[in-house]
């Protein structure tokens, strides 16, 4: 069984499905982003959890034991869900509509949902009133759909935390390397948010981007993100799921501007080389001296994923202009997050790490030797951490592995 992930959980039917579990007998659920409560520990009596991450209430699932992780790259799941390693026998939608013509919009999110539209033997779908109607790549009647609950409730939120100073010097660092007409792609979290934040004085920037939140909505209402110099898909933001507040609900219903497209197309790696000034930004959970990059675990709790950075970032690497940029705090929890060697699994591997970032500076590694890479990394560093790195990088040879 699948569902939209993170505010496009249609959540009558997943509440449904896990109180009814015993009665259906042993199934098997493959999560995106849980933004809910719907999925607990104690429902894996019955239900076998699968993912392509730990983020959100996942990590309870995680942590909990009851959780196995698919660790692919997020353009990676359609041909999963297609070939049958990642079979989807029944698919649950929250959908918006109709329109004028009687279509129904798959509101929140695209993505890996339309591959799973074609393989499904079953689609039950909820039609929420107030689930904005978005654009995208496919729109349905209501024909489509097996069976149909119509609801009328309040959508998933997420609520971000104001930046924090840190977070501030951090997103003005990235703003230098963007240029005017650049489209960005980002993450999910506070970095993101903050970043766009710091983009206030820039004109015609593009976005193309796996998630959308409501920093792309403010840029777009001021007029910073027109998409008037993209070089595919000029006017419009395009993305895969929304994850934000209300705000950006109301802000994408029936808005032109905004598209939903698949991952087949989101994070197509052809279409990511044809557009120009791509910058790319994507979190980590620390990196190493070499450039490196953990996204997944922390203190060995499995809270993130391989996800779509090692594409996007790849993909702005072909890119005519493109700047490839992981971006970090400094510290987390009094802990260096740049580090002599990973705590977890390298996610992304040092030859696809163009710019690293935090709130001290960019270390930029494009070209660059693994002893250069290390003078760069360590003067991005905490300066609370600098000399016990420097001391572990002069005692460990660098062409050991890592």
């Amino acid at each position: 069984m699948l569902w939209g992930q993170a505010n496009a959980e249609p959540l009558p039917l997943t509440r449904a499905l896990m109180a009814q579990r015993g009665r259906i007998g042993q199934f098997r659920v493959l999560l995106g982003i849980a933004s809910s409560d719907s999925c607990r520990a104690e429902h894996a009596d019955y239900v076998d959890f699968v993912s392509y991450g730990g983020s959100g209430a996942n990590r309870k699932l995680a942590d909990a034991g009851v959780l196995d992780v698919w660790p692919c790259h997020y353009s990676q799941l359609p041909a999963l869900i297609r070939e049958g390693s990642l079979k989807v026998d029944v698919l649950l939608l929250q959908v918006a509509g109709p329109d004028e013509a009687g279509r129904y919009s798959l509101s929140l999110a695209h993505e890996y949902l339309l591959p799973a539209l074609e393989s499904a033997r079953v689609v039950i779908a909820e039609v929420n009133r107030q689930a904005p109607w978005v654009y995208g790549e496919q729109s349905f009647p209501l024909e489509r759909f097996d069976a149909v609950l119509f609801s009328d409730r309040p959508l998933l939120e997420q609520i971000r935390a104001a930046p924090s100073p840190s977070d501030e010097r951090l997103g003005r660092h990235i703003a230098d390397f963007i240029e005017d007409g650049s489209t960005l792609q980002m993450g999910i979290g506070a970095i993101p948010e903050a970043i766009l934040g710091c983009l206030t004085g820039h004109r015609d920037l593009g976005v193309h981007s796996g998630s959308i939140g409501d920093g792309v909505a403010q840029l777009m209402e001021t007029g910073v993100i027109t998409n008037a110099r993209k070089s595919i898909d000029a006017g419009k933001t395009v993305g895969g799921v929304l994850v934000g507040s209300a705000k950006l609900h109301r802000f994408v219903h029936r808005n032109p501007n905004v598209w939903m497209r698949s991952t087949d197309y989101v994070h197509n790696p052809d279409v990511l080389a044809s557009i120009d000034r791509l910058v790319a930004i994507n979190s980590a959970i620390e990196v190493d001296l070499t450039g490196q990059v953990n996204a997944e675990v922390a203190n060995g709790s499995y809270l993130g994923a391989v996800g779509g950075a090692g594409d996007f970032l790849r993909g702005a690497m072909r890119s005519r202009g493109g700047v490839p940029i992981i971006a970090l705090p400094s510290t987390s929890r009094a802990r260096s997050r740049i580090v002599e060697r990973l705590s977890g699994p390298v996610s992304t591997p040092r030859c696809d790490v163009g710019l690293v970032v935090t709130e001290f500076g960019v270390a930029d590694l494009r070209g660059l030797s693994l002893k250069q890479r290390i003078k760069r990394m360590l003067d991005i560093a905490h300066p609370d951490f600098k000399a016990e790195l420097d001391r572990a990088a002069s005692i460990r040879p660098v062409d050991r592995p890592i």
